[in-house]
């Protein structure tokens, strides 16, 4: 009876442990997954605010901000459509600082992730001197396999540049 009971016991202790292995590795890789959203959600906010922030003087800092950690396709969909801003931006004297407020990251579970941010953005211009404030809306596909490099930009429910998405090709 004896061997019987200290088999049992054996036993529980044996499911305990295999159950607190599992449960540790479940916890671990939540806490992997968690740690990568906060990097990718941090890369996206130091982006959105880059690329918010323009002055009409200094307009290479912008561009160089705009295309800054992007997939080569992208930066240079993102330099021509910078060259048609700039067609309103130095008329109009525009300049914007900006301020980071939130970002949302999802995993796709291909190492990619989609991240939504929210930028606070104060706009002066020639014909708003005072200034105007306003949120700016992003929604970044980012890559943790390549250092973080964005692959694809629009914005949270509508789009930049030519009206449609710009993806990396």
């Amino acid at each position: 009876m004896s061997g019987l009971l200290g088999v049992a016991v054996l036993s529980a202790v044996g499911f305990g442990a295999w159950k607190l292995h599992d449960t540790s590795t479940e916890l671990d890789a939540l806490h992997t997954q968690r740690a990568l959203q906060a990097d990718a959600e941090q890369a996206a906010l130091n982006y959105a605010t880059g690329a918010a922030q323009m002055d009409f003087r200094d307009l290479e800092s912008w561009r160089s901000r705009l295309t800054a950690n992007t997939t080569s396709a992208l930066a240079d969909r993102l330099n021509q459509a910078s060259t048609s801003m700039e067609q309103i931006i130095v008329p109009l004297q525009w300049s914007s600082t900006a301020q980071p407020i939130a970002a949302k990251a999802e995993a796709s579970g291909d190492g990619t992730y989609s991240v939504d941010c929210f930028v606070s953005v104060r706009t002066t211009n020639a014909q708003s001197p005072e200034g105007i404030q306003s949120t700016a809306t992003y929604k970044l596909t980012m890559d943790s396999s390549d250092g973080w490099r964005i692959t694809e930009i629009t914005g949270v429910g509508t789009t930049l540049g030519d009206g449609e998405t710009i993806p990396a090709k």
